[in-house]
């Protein structure tokens, strides 16, 4: 659905065309989540080994503003379901992307194999919230904690929702925004190689490195919430077997989207164990090559 937020976006000119590698400049967050293996393994692709153990994979979320990128100002929310092996390295594997601009969707589709959909991000000061909810509701405050202590509690955070407006999806994070400038940290590289593929619109298992360039620092991790209330029990099972008719083959691809939002939402809900904050972030892209040489 076009919004003026997205129009506005996607007036920039596009530096896409011109060939990787591309530059991307903001700032991210990264949080690693302790998921099961049993939950993701079947969204993993034949050929590829799900690094676990006890049970468990490391996926998470990557979450972004980009200031400047080859499609201009945008916001990102990557999925993590885990981590997969391929020698010689481990790489992470995406469940799904979320952005609110069409051609950097479109171009994370077709170029690098991501699983990216478009929704909407709407960012609010939680502090500033509570004191909008303090002059609505004054009596039900006055029986709680006293303003102030409520107040320092959400000091410096920030709390953003993503919304796939076709389909339900909805996802709400709540993390620290504040950015301790005490004392600079050091600029930081690090690889970050991932697969991706496997998707109608990029059939082929490809490999794609980013190099990041930033100043990191440990955070307190997010609090997550996601859900659909479109989904049921029964929306995540593909049955049947053969081509079928055109209208099964439709319910299957239906059915196949509801199983990869039913697998977000598992990642999401999964247990938090460290995150950071990449400041000054410059990240480099470079061409995904096949993943199966």
């Amino acid at each position: 659905m076009d919004t003026c937020e997205e129009s506005q976006q996607t007036k920039a000119a596009s530096n896409y065309g011109s060939g990787a590698p591309w530059m991307f400049r903001g700032r991210a967050f990264y949080q690693m989540h302790l998921v099961k293996a049993d939950v993701v393994r079947e969204c993993i692709p034949k050929g590829l080994k799900l690094v676990q153990a006890f049970g468990y994979t490391l996926g998470g979320i990557y979450l972004a503003q980009y200031d400047d990128s080859p499609a201009g100002k945008f916001d990102e929310l990557v999925v993590i379901a885990g981590t997969v092996w391929n020698w010689p390295t481990s790489c992470a594997w995406a469940a799904r992307v979320l952005v609110n601009n069409k051609e950097a969707r479109d171009h994370g589709r077709k170029e690098i194999g991501l699983p990216s959909h478009f929704a909407s991000f709407l960012k609010a000061n939680i502090a500033d919230k509570q004191q909008q909810e303090q002059q609505l509701f004054p009596e039900q405050w006055s029986r709680q904690k006293s303003q102030s202590e409520k107040r320092n509690k959400y000091k410096g955070r920030l709390e953003i929702t993503v919304s796939e407006q076709s389909n339900g999806l909805k996802i709400k994070t709540s993390m620290e925004s504040n950015r301790d400038d005490r004392w600079m940290r050091p600029i930081m590289r690090f690889p970050l190689p991932s697969f991706s593929g496997c998707t109608k619109f990029q059939p082929d298992l490809l490999k794609y490195s980013c190099t990041i360039d930033c100043r990191v620092r440990f955070v307190n991790t997010a609090i997550i919430s996601a859900c659909n209330p479109n989904l049921s029990k029964n929306d995540y099972r593909i049955s049947g077997t053969g081509y079928g008719t055109e209208l099964e083959i439709k319910q299957k691809e239906e059915s196949a989207e509801r199983a990869a939002q039913k697998l977000t939402i598992s990642v999401l809900s999964s247990r938090p164990i460290i995150a950071f904050a990449f400041d000054d972030m410059k990240m480099l892209v470079r061409a995904p090559v096949n993943g199966n040489k």
